[in-house]
């Protein structure tokens, strides 16, 4: 036995001896002064952080008697770099299976992160698909999946309604057919994929394959790294057939209300012309961080004579050459349509409201995603789930500091690249604190661009630049704050996308939204001691203020990852487990 599999071994049969005499304070004392314990549901029916010896002694104290740990183990041999010894874990809880991933520093806990992966007698397992026993009658595989699709919503209830059908609402709606969980997943569109087949032209993923999959199936060995739109809108829809998800396209949620003495919310629904009532005992809303446009109220709006939409009802760039545009922003969106506006020869003029983070597509895939989404990461073994787990393992408190860096390097590399974007006046950021895009999504949600060309083109001055924020429009200009005047036939609002819960507040009402408080953004949690500081990202994935209320969505990576733990506390609640939330998000009134 090595010594560095002595030292992890000595820990875990000191931590679980302290945990089966439910001495929480002797447990904590294995861990650093400054350490950190992410739980993602298996102890805490929650996803949230503890900090410190106080925090962990804190959620031992309220949960040990009810989770019932045990089982703590190696499931291979542990790691050894830079004074940080790492070990990958199985444990059990008294109604789960869960795996756990540990940094040891001088002999203490540094971080550990532990995951429920499933609840016994719960398990997921292959269904048989058809019926071997001969009896009368007997429904057919197409048969029986024919009476489902029927019954659903009429004779038959969804236990959970999933508001929004794009990659998040399809990928909870697998876990759940394959949890036994009823659901129905809800969207306005005429097909599954068309949230993405809808959008401009030269929409594609900026991020690479890897990072890409869906829960179950991976996409297969010739799928581009970075695939178009419709590609992905034709894949959603495939994986939507293939994956049975109870699925109701051109489905309008007209309203929902919860009734708390019966615990179970009205959902009106029009499908396909009907109006239907729904009569779940959970609503998902999965609409998306890209689902809610943001659109500017501006004065002049109304006496502008051109044409004007926000990014997301682009058309794409055909009718436009010749034509004066301006677009209104310059993240993702503004780039991509800038870029191919460009191409089809419109004389293009980019607003920059404020500063912007980029960073090369190539440098981000080799120095900020390689060592755990790419093929180099699967040759060394990294599958797709431990390169989920090992991100999660890194707790938003200090992720900055594992990020930094690397956009360092990235900022040596491309150096030419920024000075050439600066001198052509674009004003960058690397966030506000120099850890680049990952924690300005994770905060932000926007306020940055994945370089794929159109960057270049701006410090080219192939599309020109201009800056500050728009006072109003004319009959035939869009006009700055400074008085700049920009000649426009068309004016595009790449303005981004607004809180998912102001989906709730026209969904539900005005009242429950504020009573959830913002979605998205990394918040800090109830209890203030040690102080106030960023926990988890706000009430997505987990319990919210409102009772039978969540939200799921974020980008494919986070949609397959986080689908487990939401589909496993619905799960619980679907089986009657008992499922007491530690540290109730609290509610964000501010971005």
């Amino acid at each position: 036995m090595t010594q560095t599999r002595e030292r992890v071994e000595a820990w875990l049969g000191e931590f679980e001896s302290a945990l089966r005499d439910r001495d929480g304070e002797r447990a904590a004392g294995l861990f650093a002064v400054e350490s950190f314990w992410r739980d993602l549901v298996a102890f805490t029916w929650n996803i949230t952080t503890v900090e410190g010896r106080s925090g962990v002694a804190a959620l031992l104290a309220a949960l040990l008697d009810d989770v019932d740990p045990s089982g703590f183990a190696l499931t291979e041999e542990p790691s050894e770099s830079d004074g940080v010894t790492e070990a990958w874990l199985r444990f059990e809880t008294r109604v789960g299976r869960g795996t756990a991933h540990l940094r040891l520093r001088d002999g203490r806990a540094w971080t550990l992160l532990t995951t429920l992966r499933e609840l016994k007698g719960h398990e997921e397992t292959r269904p048989q698909g058809v019926e071997h026993e001969l009896r009368k009658g007997r429904r057919s595989w197409k048969e029986e999946r024919e009476r489902e699709q029927d019954a659903l919503g009429r004779t038959e209830q969804p236990y959970v309604v999933v508001i929004g059908g794009g990659q998040g609402g399809i990928a909870l709606g697998a876990r759940l057919r394959r949890l036994g969980v009823p659901s129905l997943v809800l969207d306005r569109h005429d097909r599954p994929g068309d949230q993405w087949r809808k959008r401009y032209k030269s929409l594609c993923l900026h991020d690479p394959v890897w990072y890409d999959h869906l829960p179950y199936l991976p996409f297969p060995a010739n799928w581009p790294v970075f695939a178009p739109k419709d590609k992905i809108g034709d894949w959603l829809e495939m994986y939507t057939r293939v994956m049975e998800v109870p699925y109701w396209s051109r489905a309008e949620v007209r309203s929902a209300a919860f009734d708390e003495d019966a615990g179970t919310w009205r959902v009106v629904v029009d499908h396909d012309g009907e109006s239907v009532e729904l009569r779940p005992a959970h609503v998902v809303f999965a609409t998306g961080m890209s689902g809610k446009p943001n659109r500017p109220h501006l004065p002049g709006q109304d006496v502008f004579r051109g044409e004007q939409h926000h990014s997301s009802e682009h058309p794409g760039p055909e009718a436009y050459r010749g034509k004066r545009v301006v677009v209104v922003g310059s993240n993702n969106s503004a780039f991509d349509i800038c870029g191919a506006l460009w191409e089809h020869d419109a004389d293009v003029t980019m607003v920059q409201r404020s500063s912007t983070h980029i960073v090369k597509s190539a440098s981000l895939m080799d120095i900020g995603l390689g060592d755990l989404y790419s093929e180099r990461a699967v040759a060394n073994g990294v599958t797709t789930d431990r390169a989920d787990m090992i991100f999660a393992s890194l707790p938003y408190r200090i992720m900055h500091e594992f990020q930094i860096p690397l956009y360092q390097r990235m900022a040596e590399r491309d150096a030419d690249f920024y000075a050439r974007l600066e001198k052509a006046g674009f004003r960058h950021d690397w966030g506000d604190d120099g850890s680049g895009l990952f924690m300005k999504y994770l905060r932000r949600g926007s306020g940055y661009y994945i370089d794929v060309g159109a960057a270049d083109l701006v410090a080219d001055g192939r599309i020109k630049l201009a800056q500050g924020q728009v006072d109003h429009l004319t009959e035939d200009a869009v006009v700055l704050d400074d008085g700049t005047t920009l000649p426009a036939d068309l004016v595009v609002y790449a303005t981004g996308y607004g809180s998912m819960n102001g989906w709730v507040a026209d969904i539900v009402d005005r009242a429950t939204a504020d009573r959830v408080g913002k979605v998205w953004g990394l918040g800090s949690d109830t209890t203030k001691d040690p102080g106030p500081w960023e926990g988890e990202q706000r009430n997505m994935w987990k319990p919210t203020q409102q009772r039978n209320l969540w939200f799921h969505g974020g980008n494919l990576h986070q949609s397959r990852h986080y689908s487990l733990y939401l589909a496993l506390q619905l799960k619980a609640r679907y089986e009657g487990i008992p499922t007491p939330v530690y540290r109730l998000q609290e509610v964000h009134h501010t971005s």
